[in-house]
């Protein structure tokens, strides 16, 4: 070890409590990465067991295949495995006391489906011919039919049909439920199959609670593929990468597969959390915004660990200018601060690793503990600390390449400290009458010790700068992320299918005399949460151009022969809600009831927001569906096709605007309005027009959607039941789990945020105590010592937010920008966010300054001007 790197560690001994400090910094700063790392990968682990045990474990389908393609797909270099499956159909189960359930559904599979697919045998043992058969538990627990192991099922297996006069023949499957009422449903092409039962298994986790038929699982191998009887065959995969897609598109071409674009499907849930997608638009929104985000904490990290080496440089300046004095080199000064930042690596970068895990590991634990992640989430999968070579390789080098970063201009100032400025501390310390000068109006508004605290800022301009640059970065962190957040969790809302209710129910027939009724049987089941009764119809309108939204004045600009005389046909989807479900509806939306009420005519409330997905682009969009002020008339028609001409009528006055439709309505369609009226405005339209066509629909929510599901089928015949609660709430389960671990990255930020603060605050208060001895000993009284500090926190406060904002919004821009690859919504400032950084700033800067103040008051005058070390 030469003299140099000695002479830097008895620096660092000497000077304990800055080094701790350092030490601690960046031990926070590795640890904030590698728990991010842990935190991406457990979440990305827990998804992928959690998307497995739901939807099994594949990568790639290839269907309708035969006997040769099946030997092709077996023999590429990357299959693993093969999953054969093959729809054989329904049977009509004798005996069965399930009026939800009558059918047995009967499906082909490989041995392997039980080895990658989640599916439990509960008793006797798995098929192993052609002619034995599992059934699902649910056949002898709900069903109530006595199947025993060794019965002999002969079963007409057929597909279920639907006859309608206007739709034709339709097809129906397992995810399809009982159709009942007018139109009911009965199974086609039968054939009478002969099974063996040799086992039952638990009820599949990708069958809904809606499915009108029990699972049922019958032998299937490569040998009982032909070209006649093709097979699904699901690929597990040796390796996946990115080249997935493109394998699986030459695998379908040496398949010479006719139509590979539907032959081939990915799973892509599953691949997502692997990070990979063919979506070219999402990949762009993943990748800009992973780059954004990971920027910022390489920012934040730099700045806390700069911050540190800063004013060390600036503390050791004299030390280096006695060195410099005896022969000391460039080189060797700039080496001496590399050689700490390696120490202080050294040190800090195995703690920080291990503190990171132990972080998010005694999180998870404690999740686990108290709360029942399978019941508050809904995940059956239990939170892990799952750590890989490469989350621990990645926070290494991010941490490493961080340090260097944070030391190299410290660095690059310290070899050019002479002995001559380093004995002045004209570096640091601007004594000029210029450098110091501050304006006339600072002393006359706030007092002498403003001035006097706003020139010890210009005095010790670097100090002060470096505390600015640590504010700034704590704010741009917190905003940054947290709209980060925000504009995740609008991705996701526009991305699900809008679904805020479990159960939709639609009457027809002559049970539409019944509404009233049935509404207040909906309304009294014993498990039902929210009955909102909803009667829809379509009428028109023509709507200036000037009023069009974004998306239609772009194409009547491109072809103006959608304009009729200037004006666009608008839909208008009136909505009529019953007076209590109305009342319920204003007040969510702080909407005055009277204003619906106190003036004649047709009043209306405008639901102005459409979300839907451009089928072109596959862009999510969120836009006005019309560009209005309340007051506006509209002028209503019904379209009379048959005699090709629109009949006025009357004026609908928008009432109020609102972005937020009632539960249940549909607000996706570009060219629609929609409107919400009352059950009197109905009235007053029908009696006007005996033509318009109208539907009533009940959308529920329900403690227990599939009890409410029973009771409502028991409660009408002529009723069409849609229950949604299963795929709505793996969405909901879904966006609710990834805000807890966003909104946990966001404390781990403020945290982070205020340890960098009080310590970059907290130091160089420290090293100023000589200044503010020399204060105390001119006969500066304690109150206006406090009164300086108080402003040069106000001074730090306002000079960060100047910097912070500015940049904060610069680049919540850009993650607008880069949401807008697959996202279209308009950039909003997230104020309360803004507010709270204000507040914040202020508090926690005056909080730190405090802190620092009431330690340095407890030190002795004397002996602080002689002290030379913090």
């Amino acid at each position: 070890m030469n003299i140099m790197n000695k002479l830097t560690l008895r620096h660092l001994w000497e000077n304990k409590r800055r080094t701790i400090v350092t030490i601690v910094g960046t031990i926070i700063s590795v640890a904030m990465i590698m728990a991010v790392a842990t935190l991406a990968v457990s979440f990305m682990d827990m998804m992928k067991r959690y998307t497995i045990a739901n939807d099994g474990e594949w990568h790639v389908q290839y269907k309708q295949v035969d006997e040769n393609q099946v030997d092709i797909i077996m023999e590429d270099d990357n299959t693993e495995s093969v999953i054969l499956s093959r729809e054989k159909g329904f049977a009509l189960l004798e005996n069965d006391q399930s009026d939800r359930k009558p059918y047995l559904h009967i499906k082909e599979y490989s041995p392997e489906v039980f080895e990658y697919f989640s599916l439990e045998l509960v008793k006797g043992r798995l098929p192993a011919s052609e002619n034995e058969i599992v059934l699902s538990t649910e056949v002898v627990e709900k069903g109530k039919v006595d199947y025993q192991l060794g019965d002999q099922l002969s079963l007409d297996v057929g597909q279920r049909v639907m006859d309608d006069e206007e739709a034709g023949m339709m097809t129906l499957g397992q995810y399809d439920s009982l159709q009942m009422g007018e139109i009911t449903e009965k199974l086609h092409h039968t054939s009478r199959e002969t099974y063996t039962v040799v086992g039952f298994i638990a009820p599949p986790t990708w069958v809904p609670s809606w499915s009108p038929a029990f699972s049922s699982i019958v032998y299937l191998d490569k040998s009982m593929v032909t070209t006649e009887s093709p097979v699904n065959a699901s690929v597990v995969l040796k390796k996946v990468n990115r080249s997935i897609y493109e394998n699986a598109s030459e695998l379908a071409d040496k398949m010479k597969m006719e139509n590979p674009d539907e032959g081939v499907s990915f799973h892509s849930e599953l691949l997502r959390y692997y990070g990979f997608t063919n979506n070219d638009r999402l990949a762009n929104t993943l990748y800009s915004l992973s780059a954004i985000i990971m920027s910022v904490i390489m920012v934040g990290s730099v700045a806390l660990i700069y911050n540190s080496f800063a004013i060390s440089v600036s503390e050791r300046s004299r030390h280096l200018g006695m060195l410099s004095s005896v022969g000391a080199t460039k080189k060797q000064k700039r080496n001496s601060v590399f050689f700490e930042g390696a120490v202080i690596g050294a040190i800090s970068i195995p703690i920080g690793l291990v503190a990171g895990v132990l972080g998010i590991g005694v999180t998870f634990l404690l999740l686990n503990s108290f709360i029942d992640v399978d019941d508050v989430l809904g995940m059956n999968q239990e939170l892990k600390t799952v750590v890989t070579p490469i989350s621990i390789l990645i926070a290494v080098l991010v941490s490493s390449v961080t340090i260097f970063i944070s030391t190299y201009m410290p660095a690059r100032k310290a070899s050019k400290v002479t002995a001559i400025d380093a004995i002045r501390q004209s570096a640091d310390i601007k004594l000029t009458r210029k450098g110091v000068k501050t304006s006339p109006i600072v002393r006359k508004l706030f007092g002498m010790e403003a001035e006097i605290g706003l020139k010890n800022l210009k005095r010790n301009k670097r100090k002060y700068q470096i505390t600015v640059f640590s504010l700034v970065i704590s704010i741009v962190l917190f905003l940054v992320v947290s709209f980060f957040t925000t504009s995740l969790e609008k991705g996701l809302e526009l991305s699900q299918g809008g679904y805020d209710y479990d159960i939709q129910a639609y009457v027809w027939g002559s049970d539409q005399e019944n509404i009233d009724s049935m509404y207040v049987a909906m309304n009294g089941m014993e498990d039902v949460t929210t009955v909102n009764r909803v009667t829809e119809m379509q009428l028109a309108s023509m709507v200036e151009r000037e009023f069009l939204s974004e998306p239609l004045q772009e194409m009547v600009s491109n072809n103006k022969d959608h304009l009729e005389d200037g004006k666009y046909r608008y839909n208008v989807n009136m909505v009529a809600l019953n007076e209590e479900n109305m009342e319920t509806y204003v007040t969510e939306n702080g909407i005055d009831i009277n204003s619906l009420t106190s003036s004649e005519g047709i009043q209306a409330i405008l639901v102005d927001t459409i979300r839907y997905q451009d089928y072109e682009t596959g862009v999510f969009v969120e836009t006005k569906s019309v560009q209005t002020n309340v007051g506006e008339e509209f002028q209503l028609y019904f379209d009379d096709w048959d005699n090709e001409k629109k009949d006025y009528l009357g004026d609908m006055t928008i009432a109020a605007i609102t972005d937020k439709a009632p539960m249940g309505v549909y607000t996706g369609n570009t060219g629609e309005i929609t409107v919400v009226v009352t059950d009197d405005v109905l009235s007053t339209m029908l009696e006007k027009e005996e033509r318009i066509n109208w539907n009533t629909y009940f959308y529920l929510n329900s403690s227990d959607p599939v009890k409410t599901h029973e009771e409502l089928q028991e409660l009408s015949g002529n009723m069409g039941i849609y229950n949604v609660y299963q795929s709505r709430q793996r969405d909901e389960q879904m966006i609710l789990f990834l805000s807890v671990f966003i909104y946990g990255f966001i404390t781990l930020i403020t945290v982070i945020s205020i340890a960098n603060i009080f310590n970059t605050i907290s130091t160089s208060i420290a090293l100023r105590k000589r200044e503010f001895a020399m204060l105390q000993s001119v006969g500066m009284t304690p109150k206006s010592f406090t009164k300086m500090i108080n402003f040069e926190s106000i001074f730090y406060g306002i000079k960060s937010l100047l910097y912070g904002l500015p940049i904060s919004i610069a680049i919540m821009y850009a993650i607008w920008r880069s949401m807008m690859y697959t996202f279209h919504y308009r950039f909003e400032l997230p104020w309360v966010d803004l507010l709270i950084v204000v507040i914040a700033v202020f508090l926690i800067v005056s909080a730190a300054m405090l802190y620092s103040i009431s330690k340095v008051r407890k030190e002795n005058i004397i002996e602080t001007l002689k002290q030379e070390n913090i």
